[in-house]
């Protein structure tokens, strides 16, 4: 497999999606937050005026703690799940385990702090799925993603278990777990597992990329140990809103009810691929958006671009390659675009005249 350099680890989505481009490169759903919430952040600008209370944050910990059966000295809060990412070098792991295809901002914060990082690859052939004991015993921290961006698989939560050891940190990132039906395979509510810390997102379902806000569940004594180096105030008024309005009861039903659209989408746009000549779709997906492989993937990438549809790159994730890209999950009538412009950017000349020339 080719190896990623650290600047190409620290590559995004947001990257790719250029100015004027339909952006199928952002996992974002949605191009605001909801009325009700904007509305909620409107509210809560007369409190910007002093400084995040002790009451804003435990009311915030409150709503994550009742949404997920957890108490509030489990809850942390954070400034989007990457500022969880970058407080992992805090639990100071001798060697971390890092599970990819996967979200890469774990790796870059540890490897910035010299964390000696040893890279578990999943592989297609077993359709990305977890293999526990490809985990090495002696690693005291496991990352992983569930479901895993950008292969958008879910793995079991018996195999995410299985992971788990006497003094190792096991790090689930379920920045998508909401976008799945009925949140299945989910870890955010085991307070039995130890070792186990949960990061979670509002930025996706919610469309708040530029709020940023999310949250950490584990035990209290590692959450203490991870924040340990934070700032005062490390979560805005704002920040600390959303968190407490999208883990209220009527929000997490909405969230729900957008995962069954969600599904829905989904499964148009793998059979619209699927019926590509030269697009693989990596199945199962469960996530808001698709692996795909194609031909020439950087050249389709710019024929896509010039077609004015932006998709992410995906050979910035270990275990990938040129030809793989990433698409965010969008409505039919949204991602009918998408797929004409792929269908085309596939049966350019300059595909056909490379095969051609391959003698294949």
């Amino acid at each position: 497999m080719p190896t990623v350099a650290v600047m190409d680890l620290r590559h995004h989505g947001d990257v790719d999606a250029e100015p004027g481009l339909l952006d199928f490169a952002v996992n974002v759903q949605g191009e605001r937050p909801p009325v009700w919430l904007r509305e909620r952040l409107v509210a809560a600008l007369d409190r910007v005026g002093r400084y995040p209370s002790s009451a804003d944050d435990l009311a915030a910990r409150h709503a994550v703690a009742d949404r997920h059966g957890r108490r509030p000295d489990e809850v942390l809060v954070l400034a989007g799940a990457a500022e969880g990412f970058a407080l992992l070098p805090a639990l100071r792991p001798r060697l971390a385990a890092v599970v990819h295809p996967g979200f890469t901002e774990p790796e870059v914060a540890l490897r910035t702090a010299g964390v000696p990082v040893h890279q578990v690859l999943t592989d297609a052939a077993h359709a990305h799925a977890l293999r526990p004991g490809a985990v090495p015993e002696q690693a005291d921290l496991v990352v992983l993603g569930n479901p895993t961006n950008p292969t958008s698989v879910l793995h079991p939560a018996e195999t995410v278990r299985a992971l788990a050891r006497p003094g190792r940190v096991l790090v689930v990132d379920e920045a998508f777990a909401d976008a799945v039906p009925g949140e299945q395979e989910s870890v955010a509510g085991d307070r039995e597992l130890a070792g186990l810390l949960v990061l979670r997102s509002l930025t996706k379902t919610w469309a708040l990329p530029g709020l940023r806000a999310g949250y950490a569940l584990a035990a209290p004594g590692l959450l203490a140990t991870l924040a340990a180096g934070r700032p005062p105030w490390p979560v805005g008024t704002l920040g600390l809103e959303a968190v407490r309005a999208c883990c209220e009861p009527a929000a997490v039903a909405e969230a729900a009810r957008a995962a069954t659209e969600l599904a829905g989408h989904r499964a148009w746009l793998v059979d619209a691929l699927g019926a590509l000549p030269g697009v693989q779709v990596s199945l199962p997906a469960t996530a808001p958006f698709l692996l795909l492989r194609v031909p020439d993937g950087p050249g389709v990438r710019a024929r896509l671009r010039e077609a004015g549809v932006a998709v992410r790159r995906a050979d910035t994730f270990p275990g990938l390659t040129a030809d793989h890209l990433r698409v965010a999950i969008r409505p039919p009538a949204q991602a009918t675009a998408l797929v004409r412009a792929l269908a085309s950017a596939v049966r350019a000349p300059s595909y056909g005249s490379r095969m051609q020339g391959s003698g294949s």
